[in-house]
């Protein structure tokens, strides 16, 4: 077992899973100062957009620009998000560090979002896997599995439906995976029991959580998480984001929070908070009139938190 002070990455998901739940499209020229202020701020891997058609998101239609730009930043991994394989192309084309490629543990779920069932897109991660490595590419493929710890549009999701299609996305080529709660019905205990029952399966392939605070247990299900050896979260600058075909799915953690939340048991982020709050204040007066959440932002640092060192 790694030692507490065992370094956490944060991915930030805020250029894909908080711009598309937002009606108005963010200029290329802010996203890109987003992107390279996030850098600046400490952020190591950044999911940038997704290749999705432009009439189903406008908003993420400028994302091979956005992938060019991330780029040009030295030692940053930039993920996109890919629904299929017409989009597993695309971001072959961009040059892409890696793509996520979402699986629901949902069937309603993935008829709404993927209008596939789940062994269908099962069947897609194969098809992607192959022409990735026909390609001689390096991009790296991740199975995104959602709606893991249960569903708005079909209620409860059994663990034995999720493990099952862990292991088939793995059989199909995916190279690391993880459990997101798209929904924020997940519960600390739950969440510690899927973890550890998804590690028994795929040992350290199993490498992210992705947590929403629709229902204030956002943070809580982070640490159960990190508890049983997750040491890499997804999250988004001022908690905006959502699934567009989930809902009442608003509310991704909070960069910050999340930051904070191990910043305060000494564990290392290498993200510097006062340039995620400037940031945070800039995205803002971007997104006038959007809700941002998160609590460190309104409270501030406690006195007695130690930062990491520059």
């Amino acid at each position: 077992m790694d030692t507490p002070l065992t370094p956490v990455s944060v991915r930030e998901v805020g250029l894909r899973d908080g711009l598309q739940s937002i009606a108005r499209t963010l200029p290329t020229a802010q996203k890109i100062e987003w992107l390279r202020a996030a850098h600046a701020a400490g952020q190591r891997e950044i999911e940038v957009g997704s290749f999705v058609p432009a009439r189903l998101l406008p908003q993420l239609a400028d994302t091979a620009e956005i992938v060019a730009a991330a780029k040009t930043l030295p030692g940053l991994v930039a993920s996109v998000l890919v629904p299929n394989l017409k989009g597993a192309l695309a971001a072959l084309d961009s040059g892409a560090d890696a793509m996520l490629l979402p699986l629901s543990a949902s069937h309603a779920h993935s008829l709404a979002n993927l209008r596939k069932t789940p062994d269908e897109a099962v069947a897609d991660i194969g098809r992607i896997r192959a022409e990735r490595d026909a390609r001689g590419a390096r991009c790296e493929i991740e199975v995104g599995l959602s709606t893991a710890f249960g569903c708005t549009l079909q209620g409860k999701v059994e663990e034995a439906e999720v493990l099952r299609l862990l292991q088939a996305a793995l059989d199909a080529g995916a190279e690391r995976v993880g459990l997101a709660d798209t929904v924020g019905y997940a519960d600390p205990l739950q969440v510690r029991r899927l973890f550890e029952k998804g590690f028994a399966i795929a040992g350290e392939r199993l490498s992210c959580g992705h947590f929403h605070d629709t229902r204030g247990l956002g943070l809580a299900n982070v640490f159960a998480a990190w508890q049983v050896g997750v040491r890499r979260f997804d999250a988004c600058l001022g908690g905006i984001g959502g699934c567009p075909h989930a809902p009442g799915a608003s509310g991704n953690v909070a960069t910050e929070d999340v930051a904070y939340l191990f910043a305060s048991m000494g564990v290392p982020t290498g993200l510097d908070f006062d340039a995620l709050i400037a940031l945070r204040g800039r995205v803002g007066q971007w997104l006038e009139g959007e809700a941002l959440h998160g609590s460190i932002a309104r409270a501030g640092l406690p006195k007695t938190l130690q930062k990491e060192p520059a």
